[in-house]
């Protein structure tokens, strides 16, 4: 059956394998509603920085691409809470008075999605520069030059899927009745997916491997390609990331970010991040 064997022609994964017939990809070929799309990203958390009235804190840089002049508005997402706290700690010692009142906001993947969908088009919309963890592309660059890649820069955000068995088939994570794909922000966090599943297939510790996606790209297919294939498909945040948006739960920490006041274009409000985090990883195998 096709499965993923489109998606990961357009990821750029080579030799991707078929999965084994299931209910899932015996769906007629049609692209995920947004809503469905929505609801995938919604849990997952990520950090912006926001001014005194909650609007995005806004970077105006040259716009790109030929034909274009003047500068676009771009509002800074970050994947890790701690390097979001670390650019505002900079802002404080570059210009203070500019910090004073900058402060970093948990809000959800799927609203920003949301919002650059619903934005789409408009001359002068609100764009999103994605910030990824440093520690992360490190270890993207690291597994890709293991492979005899040659890497010198990693543009957008790496996300780790791993494969192997046989088949060299996806290990999936087992969700009640639904089989999934996660794709982890943190690759130490899928490494304890990996020592547990060769904990229960010894057999098969030498065949299991990390791969690299792209998060911008999923996005991208997430809204555009026909493959049912990718409702499999969960993003799984760092705990990091996670235990840091719970701190804030209980006492409803959280602000709904909105356009700065001085953008022509205003954005819909974005929701604070989630209360219900991604699915925990189940006892990990490889995709039948």
């Amino acid at each position: 059956m096709k499965s993923l064997v489109r998606l990961g022609a357009i990821l750029g994964i080579v030799g991707c394998t078929l999965l084994s017939p299931s209910p899932i990809g015996k769906m007629s070929a049609v692209a995920l509603p947004v809503p469905q799309v929505l609801e995938k990203l919604r849990p997952v958390p990520v950090f912006t920085i926001t001014d005194g009235q909650g609007g995005f804190f806004i970077d105006s840089v040259p716009k790109q691409g030929e034909g274009q002049t003047g500068n676009a508005s771009v509002a800074r997402i970050f994947i890790s809470q701690k390097d979001a706290q670390a650019f505002v700690d900079q802002l404080k010692t570059r210009n203070p008075q500019l910090a004073a009142s900058a402060r970093v906001t948990p809000v959800s993947l799927g609203e920003i999605y949301r919002i650059a969908q619903e934005n789409k088009g408009q001359p002068d919309r609100l764009l999103f520069a994605f910030i990824p963890a440093a520690q992360q592309v490190q270890s993207a660059k690291t597994l890709l030059q293991q492979t005899g890649q040659q890497v010198n820069e990693l543009n957008g955000v790496p996300l780790f899927l791993a494969r192997g068995g046989p088949e060299n088939a996806y290990l999936t994570i087992q969700q009640g009745e639904k089989e999934e794909l996660p794709l982890f922000f943190n690759k130490e966090d899928l490494q304890e997916m990996v020592d547990l599943f060769k904990q229960q297939q010894p057999n098969l510790n030498t065949t299991i491997k990390i791969e690299v996606v792209n998060l911008e790209r999923i996005l991208e297919v997430l809204g555009t390609e026909n493959d049912p294939s990718l409702s499999q498909m969960i993003l799984v945040p760092s705990r990091e990331s996670l235990e840091f948006v719970r701190s804030l739960q209980p006492a409803g920490a959280g602000q709904n970010p909105q356009v700065a006041p001085n953008q022509t274009r205003p954005a819909p409000a974005a929701s604070p991040a989630p209360a219900r985090p991604a699915p925990a990883p189940a006892p990990a195998r490889p995709a039948r």
